[in-house]
């Protein structure tokens, strides 16, 4: 019988948890940026081989000071995610100081009882040497550890092996075609939030939400997709739109080439900010 089950994905912010899963499964499931808070639920990236099934749990990075309500949606996101799943893998960061949020996550997945990887990735970056003997060390607390480079797919291998290792025999839980349990309207959204947080400033993004709003195709075989852009407060709006427009134009154009790319088909995007002060409240 086929093997199949769940792996989680933790650990703090930027530590490449999305890349690493975007690299896992072969295509873009999880957005990228070089900012916290970029990962805001957990998404499932999913690989079918001939060993059987693995679903991926991407989850927020965990931060340290949950000062919002935001912030304490996505901690509890990450930490929900550790239930009902086969193996964990902690991803870590040796090129950044070890500091109060790195303490935190391993706090947490010290107590898991499961098999768990230690993911050193990143050390494809030279400076990954600044604390790469810190997180050797803790290898000895994990069933296994493993030095990887999301970005360029080196030891990737490796993480798979240990995978189909842990995975106990079961019947399939998505559809051999499917690559990610999100539905076409979540991952539109997530693609735009994604162009919102690389195009803004530092505390811009935080305070943005994105909805698509319908999909239609057209007669000529053009997505139409409608969405808007949610922000917490009226003095944010004009950042997002930019002076003349640019600034949601730039946000549509890059979005709409990604989708082309990957998808092959025309888009056309049309996009509005409005302000919302209760968005965070809608996220499930």
């Amino acid at each position: 019988m086929a093997k199949s089950g769940m792996v989680a994905i933790v650990g703090r912010s930027n530590v490449g948890k999305s890349t690493l899963i975007n690299t896992m499964v072969g295509t873009k499931v999880a957005i990228t940026t070089p900012k916290p808070q970029t990962t805001r639920r957990p998404i499932q990236g999913i690989i079918t081989r001939e060993q059987g099934q693995v679903v991926f749990v991407d989850t927020p990075g965990i931060m340290q000071k949950a000062r919002d309500t935001l912030t304490n949606k996505l901690n509890a996101y990450a930490k929900d995610s550790l239930r009902d799943v086969n193996a964990v893998m902690y991803v870590v960061d040796p090129t950044r100081p070890i500091g109060d949020e790195e303490k935190q996550a391993f706090r947490l997945v010290e107590k898991i009882t499961i098999p768990k990887l230690l993911v050193i990735n990143k050390i494809d970056d030279p400076s990954s040497k600044n604390f790469i003997d810190y997180y050797r060390d803790l290898g000895s607390k994990f069933s296994a550890y493993v030095e990887v480079s999301a970005m360029t797919s080196k030891n990737t291998d490796l993480i798979e092996k240990w995978i189909w290792e842990q995975m106990p025999e079961g019947e399939f839980l998505y559809p051999e075609f499917q690559l990610t349990s999100m539905g076409n309207e979540e991952w539109l959204a997530e693609l735009i939030r994604e162009k919102l947080f690389l195009r803004l400033r530092e505390e811009v993004p935080y305070s943005t939400h994105v909805e698509v709003n319908s999909i239609d195709i057209q007669d000529t075989g053009t997505v139409f997709v409608d969405a808007t852009i949610y922000t917490h407060s009226e003095r944010y709006k004009p950042m997002i739109i930019g002076a003349g427009g640019r600034g949601i134009k730039e946000i549509g154009q890059s979005t709409r080439r990604e989708l082309e790319t990957v998808t092959g088909k025309k888009y056309f995007l049309q996009l509005q900010v409005a302000v919302d002060p209760r968005w965070v409240e809608r996220m499930e």
